[in-house]
């Protein structure tokens, strides 16, 4: 037999062997997935922790009922207050939650808590689990401890939450953070609490970073209206009681803007913003009392399906790039993978761990100082 010939039915043999190997792995995964399916339907419940946007609760309850048959029972909330709330169960044995689903910095205190567990080992189905349809590829927020407690899987251009009351701010008026320091703003400038993580921290630890503490001393020096309450900022916006206001987004805003009151999100000013992770992160409780119906949500969550429903209900752009995402770009949120290389998101970000303890904590902390 010559050597071309033999060289050929090595070729074949290999892809033979390749496509036998990836037929059983496809195998693998569907048996395992069938599996978890059976074994979630058994359990019937998935207890969630999901951010505080009431659309969100209210489509996912139903749909996740519809779809595979198990109830899932939320809970709606900032997620600081719902992190703390399973740490404080975890130490005194308690396991009531399954899931987490939080936004940006919020993991950095859990990382170390040993209240939560890998989730990479709840992600089975092959379009879940392989690079190819992620930009970036797959992200963790605990990408210094390499520990993959929490994935993060959506990403924007920039953070959101720079707004204006078009009755009393021309958007002209405002093209620079600079601008903020006017006399003109005081007492008029609406900020999410940059104390706890959100996107006033956003905001708040991106001007720390490229204005430094003295520019945020003279703007705590305009008597900022700083609260947790993010509707009560809308509020105060559209009524104009505000001129201005900072880390809110547009699920806060929405209800006003569909009565047509004067809101308006400001252009991107001359510095830019930080490209955000809104809330885009899940992670897995540590021996969850439900591990089969959450391996069910991790997938599904994370599947084409499941990223078209959060992106389309949160207004917030998934990383999948099977999913379409330019539509976002009318509701002021645009996707980074639509917008940005990814060498430039890296760049921009100031989430995830290696900058959240960098950039976010030291300046959530002078926060705190200044900000009474």
């Amino acid at each position: 037999m010559k050597i071309e010939q033999l060289k050929l039915f090595g070729c074949v043999g290999l892809l033979v062997c390749l496509m036998h190997a990836g037929l059983g792995l496809a195998a693998e995964s569907k048996s395992s997935w069938d599996a978890a399916l059976a074994d979630a339907r058994k359990e019937g419940k998935l207890v969630l922790g999901l951010p505080p946007n009431a659309e969100l609760r209210k489509q996912i309850e139903p749909l996740f009922k519809s779809r595979f048959g198990i109830e899932i029972e939320t809970f709606s909330a900032v997620g600081p207050d719902i992190a703390n709330r399973i740490v404080s169960e975890s130490r005194a044995g308690v396991r009531y939650f399954d899931a987490l689903i939080f936004g940006s910095c919020t993991g950095l205190p859990l990382i170390h808590s040993g209240a939560f567990e890998p989730i990479d080992s709840y992600m089975i189905l092959p379009e879940v689990k392989d690079v190819k349809y992620w930009w970036g590829g797959h992200l963790w927020m605990d990408n210094v401890s390499a520990t993959r407690l929490f994935y993060s899987f959506i990403a924007i251009k920039g953070t959101e939450g720079l707004w204006h009351n078009t009755s009393l701010v021309k958007a002209d008026e405002v093209r620079s953070f600079d601008d903020l320091l006017d006399p003109r703003w005081k007492s008029r400038i609406g900020f999410s609490d940059p104390r706890v993580p959100g996107s006033g921290l956003s905001l708040w630890s991106f001007l720390w970073d490229i204005k430094g503490e003295e520019y945020l001393k003279k703007l705590a020096r305009q008597e900022l209206f700083v609260s947790r309450n993010l509707r009560q900022i809308g509020d105060a916006l559209a009524k104009g009681k505000l001129a201005l206001t900072l880390g809110i987004g547009y699920a806060q805003l929405e209800p006003f803007i569909k009565e047509g009151l004067p809101v308006k999100e400001l252009p991107e000013p001359r510095e830019g913003l930080p490209a955000s992770n809104a809330y885009g992160t899940v992670g897995v409780v540590k021996n969850p009392p439900h591990p089969a119906a959450t391996k069910v949500f991790v997938n599904w969550l994370l599947s084409k399906e499941g990223q078209e429903f959060y992106t389309k209900v949160m207004l917030q752009a998934t990383r999948r790039l099977d999913v379409d995402t330019r539509w976002l770009a009318k509701h002021s949120a645009e996707a980074a993978k639509d917008t940005m290389s990814f060498k430039d998101y890296d760049r921009l970000r100031n989430h995830l761990e290696d900058k959240c303890a960098s950039i976010r904590e030291p300046s959530r902390k002078f926060a705190e100082t200044i900000l009474k």
